[in-house]
């Protein structure tokens, strides 16, 4: 356990370390809020923070690099790692704030690869939305991300946890792991953050973009305020909604991966946004960085 910045920030590293706070935040009577990152904190993540901050009495955020989310070509080596700073943006907060920052053998106690085949131990998979968009070219991501938030799920045990719209699969797998798991918690959908000039959502995987591809990377972001002008306006059809989006990303340039309109329940494709909304949605590649974005039509989360 450590201390930083006046003592408005406290670093935990071992999960009996977080027991034992959770346990005396469990005598106090006190919420708890909790936010998972994996570091490289920008305002989007803050904003978290402070959403949680503002309905609980306590605030613990994780700072995990998550090697199972990861597939062995992707880019876990080159992740940034800036817990002090990190730490430091935390401490600039209005708030205090507790960190849990542990080791991979704390979180892993038989051993993680980035190999699933050769994967050992237990493991959570929420079957159907996992398969779905992104899922689709990274069909590990979403069983590595609901294994380890199950896993601070149980060390932490929050009252609520925070998650940012801009992974909204990622939203979708952990409510449905959190319903079907009977997690005793609330689960909040805080909108994206993005950035007061262009649009462009925050991401710790911008820093990676050069100034050129960071001038047209907005493009997929013009493109979804098209169609949800659009869809304001009484068109709420597959073909004429993803149309736009395609039509800006050409004039960015952007490499698209994938542009889904899909059901928010269960995150299959529709051809007209009905009663229930839709989820428009999609990924972009420049250069070796991947980029992702949504809006969300005719619905809140």
């Amino acid at each position: 356990m450590s201390k930083v910045d006046n003592e408005k920030v406290t670093v935990l590293h071992t999960v009996a370390e977080v027991r034992a706070w959770r346990q005396t935040q469990r005598e106090e009577n006190k919420s708890v809020g909790y936010v998972a990152t994996m570091g490289a904190l920008h305002a989007g993540h803050l904003s978290l923070v402070d959403s949680a901050a503002a309905q609980c009495d306590s605030v613990i955020v994780s700072i995990f690099v998550n090697p199972a989310q990861f597939a062995p070509h992707e880019d876990l080596d080159q992740y940034p790692r800036t817990l002090p700073e990190d730490i430091n943006k935390l401490a600039a907060t209005s708030g205090t704030c507790v960190v849990f920052a542990p080791s991979v053998t704390e979180m892993y106690p038989r051993g993680i690869t980035t190999d699933r085949t050769q994967q050992r131990g237990t493991f959570v998979e929420v079957l159907g939305l996992s398969e779905m968009l992104e899922g689709g070219t990274r069909p590990h991501f979403f069983r590595g991300v609901a294994t380890v938030v199950a896993k601070l799920f149980h060390i932490i045990m929050p009252d609520h946890a925070f998650f940012g719209q801009k992974d909204i699969q990622q939203c979708c797998v952990l409510r449905a792991m959190v319903q079907d798991l009977h997690f005793p918690l609330l689960l909040h959908v805080i909108p994206t953050v993005r950035d007061s000039e262009d649009g462009l959502a925050l991401s710790s995987r911008n820093v990676y973009l050069t100034p050129e591809q960071r001038s047209r990377a907005p493009a997929f972001y013009r493109g979804l305020c098209r169609a949800r002008d659009l869809f304001d306006n009484g068109i709420f059809t597959r073909e004429k909604l993803i149309a736009v989006v395609k039509e800006e990303a050409a004039k960015g340039g952007l490499d698209i991966e994938y542009i889904s309109l899909s059901n928010p329940e269960d995150l299959s494709e529709i051809e007209t946004v009905g009663s229930s909304g839709a989820v428009l949605s999609g990924a972009w590649r420049m250069g070796n960085t991947r980029l992702i974005d949504n809006i969300l039509v005719g619905f809140q989360f």
